[in-house]
C-alpha cells in the first residue's frame, strides 16, 4: 500500500498495529509506531488504544513491562482521550457504537453507590503499602482524562502483572471516578479473588453483577465460576453455573476443573457426560480437566475410555494431555503403560518427566525415579520444586535416606529452591520410616511453625516403630495447633493399643466420642466387570459373601500350610486370640481380593485400592495368596502401591 503511494490513515494502523501484537514481535511493531509519529496519526484515540494494547502484551511476555515505558508515554502524549466501551483486546474498529468483544455485548451499567469497593484494597483506606508510584501508575496519575479503555487496561495490566491489590485499588478508584465497570473490567477482577482466595471480596462483584443483569454474560459467569471453585465454595460455582441462559466450553470447563478440584470426582464426570451430549466438544483444557478425576477414583475403564476418546480427537500429541494420562495410568496401579505413553511423548515439559518420577515414587521404583530425575537434568530441563518432592518421595519409600539428604541439600543450595511444606514432610517421613525418630523430631522442631500434617508424618512413624513416648510428644504438638485432629487421634489410640495400654487408648477414644469425632471405617474397592465393588472389615452384605467366604476359608488352608502365621499383634482390641486371628481374616482388602479371584478369569491381575494403610499382617497374607493363586495382586494404600507376585511385594517389605 506505502509502496503504491497510497498513505494509510485511521483505519487502517489499528489492524496493522493489532497484527504486530498476534506476531508478538516488538521491533516491528516499534517500527510501525515510527510510522504512526511521522504521518501524525498518533494523536487518533484509537490507534493509541491499539498502541496501548500493543505494547501492553508484548512488553508483559517479553519480562520488559516494568522498565519500558513507551506505552504510559505515549498515553501521556495523547491529546484525546474519549469514552468508549470497548475492551483493550478489540481495538480494531473504529466505530464507538461497535461494541461487540470477543462475541458478547460490552455492557453499559450505571455505578451503584454502594458498590464503592471499600472492601477492595486496603479496607477502604487507599492502596496498600505495595503499591507502586512509578511506570504505567506515574503515567496514568498525571492523565487529565480517563476512559474505561484506559482504567481497564490500568486494572488488567496490574493483574496480569501480579499485582493484585494494586488492581483492586484501581477499581474502586474507577468507581469514584464516576465510571462504570463493565463486564471486561468485572472479567479482570474475578480471577484476582480466586487467586487471593477471597470469597467476601468476590461476592461483592457477584453482587454488582447480580443488580445491573451482567451475570448472565458467559465471561462473568466462567470467572465466578471459577472463584468460587477455588474458594471452595463449589455449590455456589454450581449454582452460577445452572443459571446461565447458555454456555459455552469455557464454563462447562470451569465447573468441571471445580468439582474435581474440590474433590468431587463424580459429579465432575457426570458434568463431562452432560457437556458431551449437549453437543460441546470437549477441547484440550476438558481432557487435562477431567482426567485427575479417574486417577483419583482409580476407574481404569473410564480412564481407558477417556484415552480412546482423546486419540479419535487428535490431542493424543498433546503435552498437558499426556502428562494427565501418565499420571492417570500410575495412580490406578498400570506403571508400565505409564511410562509407555511417556516414551511415545515427542516432547517432555516439567510436567510430564514429573509425572513420570513421581509415578515411578508411589509404586516404589525408587532407582527407575532417580534415573529419570538424572536423565531430566541431562536433557536440560530444570527440575521445579514438585520435581524434588517426587524423588524425596522415592527415596523415602525405598529407604535411601541418606540419597534423601543431599537432593534436600541439593534443591536449595545447587537449584536455589526454597523448601515448602511438602519438602519438609518428605524429609521427616523418610527419616520416620527409616526409624530415626528422634532426629525428625529435632529437624521439625527447627520449622518455624510446623502444621499438624508435619508432625501426624512422624506420629504415624511412631505407631509402624511402636515408640509410645514419642508419640505422645508428637500428638501433644499436633493437640496444640489442631485439637479436633481425628488422624492424630486414631493414631495415638493404636499405638496405645499396641503396645497393650488399653486404658489409654480407651481413653483416647473416650476424648474423641467427647469431640463429636469420628473415625473413617476401613475400606478396600475393586472393579469388576465395569462395576465397582466396596468392603469394609467384616462386611456380609456383599450378595456374594458366602462364596467369599467360602474361598477365604480354603485360602487360609494353603497358606497356613505354606507357613503363613497371623500376626495377632496388628489386632488393637483387648480381645481372645480366636477373636484376634477372625478380625484378621476379614479384613477389607482381603474379602476385596477374594471376591477377585472368584469373579475374574484364572491369571487376571487383581487390582484393590485401600483408604488406609495395609496392616503388616494383611501384607504378609497377600504375599502367600499371589503365590498361592499364581496371580499379580496390586493393592494402593493411601500411601503407595504394593505390587505382589510369586510371594514377594515390590516394597521389599519397606513400606
Amino acid at each position: 500500500m506505502r509502496v503504491s503511494g497510497l498513505h494509510p490513515d485511521h483505519n487502517v494502523f489499528p489492524s496493522v498495529v493489532k497484527s504486530c501484537t498476534f506476531l508478538k514481535s516488538l521491533k516491528l511493531a516499534e517500527s510501525v509506531h515510527a510510522c504512526i509519529i511521522r504521518v501524525g496519526l498518533d494523536i487518533d484515540i484509537y490507534t493509541g488504544n491499539a498502541l496501548m494494547n500493543m505494547y501492553s502484551k508484548l512488553e508483559t511476555s517479553s519480562g520488559k513491562f516494568e522498565d519500558n515505558g513507551k506505552a504510559r508515554h505515549m498515553f501521556d502524549e495523547m491529546p484525546q482521550r474519549k469514552l468508549n466501551y470497548r475492551s483493550c483486546d478489540d481495538l480494531s474498529s473504529t466505530k464507538v457504537e461497535d461494541n461487540m468483544v470477543d462475541g458478547f455485548d460490552k455492557m453499559v451499567v450505571d455505578f451503584h453507590p454502594k458498590f464503592d469497593l471499600d472492601v477492595m484494597g486496603s479496607n477502604g483506606k487507599g492502596r496498600g503499602p505495595g503499591f507502586r508510584k512509578s511506570g504505567l501508575q506515574k503515567v496514568f496519575d498525571v492523565m487529565p482524562v480517563r476512559d474505561l479503555v484506559s482504567w481497564n487496561t490500568v486494572i488488567a495490566g496490574n493483574a496480569q502483572d501480579g499485582m493484585f491489590e494494586d488492581a483492586l485499588a484501581m477499581l474502586r478508584d474507577m468507581g469514584k471516578a464516576n465510571l462504570k465497570p463493565d463486564t471486561f473490567s468485572l472479567s479482570s477482577a474475578l480471577p484476582m479473588f480466586a487467586e487471593l482466595v477471597d470469597v467476601v471480596r468476590g461476592k461483592e462483584i457477584h453482587g454488582y453483577a447480580i443488580r445491573y443483569g451482567i451475570d448472565v454474560d458467559l465471561h462473568v459467569g466462567s470467572g465466578l465460576i471459577d472463584m468460587y471453585a477455588k474458594c471452595n465454595h463449589i455449590e455456589n460455582a454450581y449454582r452460577v453455573f445452572i443459571l446461565l441462559p447458555s454456555r459455552d466450553s469455557i464454563t462447562w470447563n470451569s465447573i468441571i476443573a471445580g468439582c474435581v478440584q474440590n474433590g468431587r470426582f463424580d459429579e465432575g464426570l457426570k458434568l463431562f457426560r452432560k457437556m458431551v451430549m449437549a453437543k460441546v466438544k470437549p477441547g484440550s483444557v476438558s481432557f487435562s480437566s477431567i482426567i485427575p478425576a479417574c486417577a483419583h477414583l482409580t476407574t481404569l475403564r473410564l480412564g481407558k475410555q477417556l484415552h480412546g476418546y482423546i486419540m479419535r480427537c487428535g490431542f493424543e500429541e498433546n503435552v498437558l494431555i499426556s502428562s494427565s494420562l501418565i499420571d492417570m495410568y500410575a495412580k490406578c496401579g498400570y506403571i508400565k503403560l505409564a511410562r509407555c505413553i511417556f516414551d511415545k511423548m515427542k516432547l517432555h515439559d516439567t510436567v510430564s518427566w514429573t509425572a513420570m518420577i513421581m509415578g515411578y515414587a508411589l509404586h516404589g521404583h525408587a532407582h527407575n525415579a532417580i534415573s529419570l530425575f538424572k536423565q531430566m537434568e541431562v536433557d536440560g530441563m530444570k527440575p521445579n520444586s514438585v520435581a524434588f518432592v517426587a524423588l524425596l518421595t522415592a527415596c523415602s519409600h525405598a529407604g535411601l535416606v541418606d540419597e534423601a539428604w543431599n537432593y534436600f541439600n541439593s534443591m536449595i543450595h545447587d537449584y536455589g529452591l526454597s523448601p515448602q511444606l511438602e519438602h519438609y514432610a518428605a524429609v521427616a517421613d523418610f527419616l520416620g520410616r527409616a526409624g530415626r525418630l528422634k532426629e525428625a523430631y529435632d529437624f521439625i522442631c527447627k520449622m518455624s511453625s510446623p502444621s499438624s500434617s508435619i508432625w501426624s508424618t512422624l506420629l504415624s512413624a511412631c505407631r509402624m516403630h511402636k515408640n509410645v513416648d514419642m508419640a505422645e510428644k508428637v500428638a501433644r504438638e499436633i493437640f496444640r495447633v489442631d485439637p479436633s485432629n481425628i488422624g492424630a487421634h486414631v493414631l495415638l489410640s493404636n499405638t496405645y493399643s499396641a503396645a497393650k495400654r488399653w486404658k489409654d487408648a480407651a481413653n483416647v477414644r473416650i476424648t474423641m466420642r467427647n469431640k463429636g469425632l469420628l473415625k473413617a471405617a476401613a475400606c478396600s474397592w475393586i472393579e469388576v466387570k465395569n462395576k465397582l465393588h466396596a468392603f469394609v472389615a467384616g462386611d456380609k452384605s456383599h450378595p456374594c459373601y458366602e462364596k467369599i467366604k467360602e474361598a477365604l476359608a480354603k485360602l487360609l488352608e494353603k497358606m497356613e500350610g505354606e507357613g503363613y502365621v497371623p500376626d495377632t499383634g496388628e489386632v488393637l482390641h483387648d480381645i481372645d486370640e480366636e477373636q484376634k486371628k477372625s478380625l484378621l481374616y476379614n479384613h477389607s482388602e482381603r474379602l476385596a481380593i477374594a471376591y477377585g479371584i472368584i469373579s475374574t478369569p484364572e491369571g487376571a491381575t487383581i487390582c484393590i485400592t485401600k483408604n488406609i494403610r495395609v496392616c503388616s499382617d494383611c501384607h504378609t497374607a497377600i504375599k502367600f495368596i499371589s503365590k498361592i493363586v499364581k496371580r499379580e495382586v496390586i493393592v494402593r494404600d493411601n500411601s503407595r502401591f504394593h505390587h505382589f507376585k510369586d510371594g514377594i511385594c515390590s516394597c521389599g517389605d519397606y513400606w
